[in-house]
């Protein structure tokens, strides 16, 4: 934010603070806010029943909000804390900077109130990444629990990161989860250590280009005080730990689904290892925990344990607490869910692949695939996707609003593949969808939900869009019983 940056320690008391936007950001902000004394006035595009409802809750407290008009910069504005999927170029934010006013995301006003109220501040342990940040910060977690911890999964998931930081709790350390909208908005940030898990190309439509969204992504590394993390296959992951400014002493760490080198996490022979922090390095390895302690041991989700190792031992925590937390992890639904064994056929729900490169994990996960994919392509392409998975394909079943690009890229490189092409985008669509890939199956196959795609073309969200796959399979399974 250059010029338009506020440093230290800041008086809030009768400070106009805006806040833009409602929901699970901007209520947590505007109360933290208002009880510091600031004059806060809550702007929100929509106007509808949820919304009066939360703004309701906010004016009696004496905040004013005005809903149906999130473009205007009300008068005397000093700063504007917005919601983090806000994008850069409303004119809300191009009158701030014209006014000189500063924008600040949920995340940084967390990171200015830390310790506000005399306790001393909580270390941020910081995950971002195009996938697999949310399954990461609650492997993290769940290892920091195991090591006696005091700790909450938070950011963008589960606890509210201003409701951690401002809140009763008194915590060791947090695990945080950081999406590149956050860090966008998040310029004084500092983490005691951080990773960037994988860059694939995402909300491209947000950030206007592949490098700014690499850009913001990096920014978690900026001033980390002991731990770099990054990914060995995706050397971009790498190049921003090069470029980022850390403090004195800090190490770059990465990890690795082969044998590590000095200063990695990887995996020997069914091994989970750290040649990183180990007295030698040079020499030694301390064994962390097995393949088999991971749910599930696929590729994607062993690099993500390790990167929730390498984070947790970044912090000085012991191997057996590693162990035990991998062991003691359950991932979340939607996931790489197994639903069901039906014919001999393998049912599984990775509904939250909503782009093309947690569906290319997913699929490099098994070996003979009816994959279900389609929905809204947020302008991805699908050429690559289906290069690398070709050869398990046993056949395809399309559904959603864009499901014409994805049979495209199939008829180009996989012309051999069966497709089902449902011209449906209502939600009853999954119970077909459903039915002609278990046509398609053969006993050993795995049906696949893996979308490459968001779902608001057909479902809510792709909770619901994987509730409606399971219903689907759970179904048949009652038929057959």
């Amino acid at each position: 934010m250059g010029s338009q940056e506020v440093s230290g320690t800041v008086d809030w008391q009768g400070k106009h603070v805006t806040v833009a936007g409602l929901g699970v950001s901007g209520l947590p902000a505007a109360r933290a806010l208002h009880e510091r004394g600031a004059l806060v006035t809550v702007v929100n595009d929509g106007d509808d029943e949820r919304a009066r409802a939360q703004a309701a809750e906010l004016e009696a407290l004496g905040v004013t909000v005005r809903l149906g008009d999130g473009a205007t910069l009300p008068p005397s504005t000093e700063l504007v804390v917005t919601a983090p999927g806000w994008q850069p170029d409303k004119p809300l934010f191009l009158a701030a900077a014209e006014a000189g006013v500063p924008v600040w995301g949920d995340v940084e006003l967390a990171w200015r109130l830390r310790g506000d109220d005399g306790r001393k501040p909580a270390p941020w342990l910081a995950v971002t990444g195009t996938n697999g940040k949310t399954t990461t910060v609650r492997m993290l977690a769940s290892i920091l629990r195991a090591a006696g911890l005091r700790t909450e999964a938070v950011g963008n998931i589960g606890v509210s990161l201003l409701d951690a930081v401002v809140g009763e709790t008194e915590y060791d350390v947090l695990a945080v989860e950081l999406s590149s909208y956050q860090l966008h908005w998040a310029p004084s940030l500092r983490a005691h250590s951080a990773a960037v898990l994988n860059l694939a190309p995402d909300h491209l439509d947000w950030h206007g280009s592949m490098e700014a969204y690499a850009a913001d992504k990096g920014r978690v590394y900026e001033g980390n005080t002991v731990a770099c993390v990054y990914n060995v296959a995706d050397p971009a992951t790498e190049d921003l730990v090069r470029e980022a400014d850390v403090e004195e002493g800090c190490r770059a760490i990465g990890f690795t689904l082969g044998a590590p080198g000095p200063s990695q996490l990887g995996v020997v022979d069914g091994i989970l290892v750290d040649r990183a922090f180990v007295a030698d390095r040079h020499k030694q390895a301390q064994e962390l925990a097995e393949v088999s302690d991971v749910d599930p041991p696929a590729p994607h989700n062993i690099a993500n344990a390790l990167a929730a190792a390498a984070l947790a031992r970044a912090f000085g925590v012991q191997p057996a607490a590693v162990r035990d937390g991998l062991r003691a992890f359950r991932p979340d639904a939607h996931r790489i869910e197994h639903v069901a064994d039906l014919d001999e056929v393998r049912y599984v729900d990775d509904s939250k692949a909503t782009n093309t490169h947690a569906t290319e994990a997913s699929l490099a996960a098994y070996d003979s695939i009816v994959w279900i994919a389609g929905g809204l392509a947020k302008g991805a392409t699908f050429d690559e996707l289906v290069i690398g998975a070709a050869k398990r394909l046993r056949g395809v079943v399309l559904i959603g609003a864009d499901r014409a690009l994805i049979h495209e890229a199939l008829t180009r490189h996989a012309p051999e593949v069966p497709v089902v092409d449902l011209d449906r985008t209502d939600t009853g669509a999954m119970s077909e969808a459903v039915a002609r890939a278990a046509e398609l199956a053969r006993p050993g196959d795995t049906v696949l939900l893996a979308p490459a795609c968001a779902s608001m073309d057909m479902f809510t969200n792709y909770n619901k869009r994987g509730e409606a796959f399971a219903d689907a399979v759970r179904a048949r399974a009652d038929e057959s019983a």
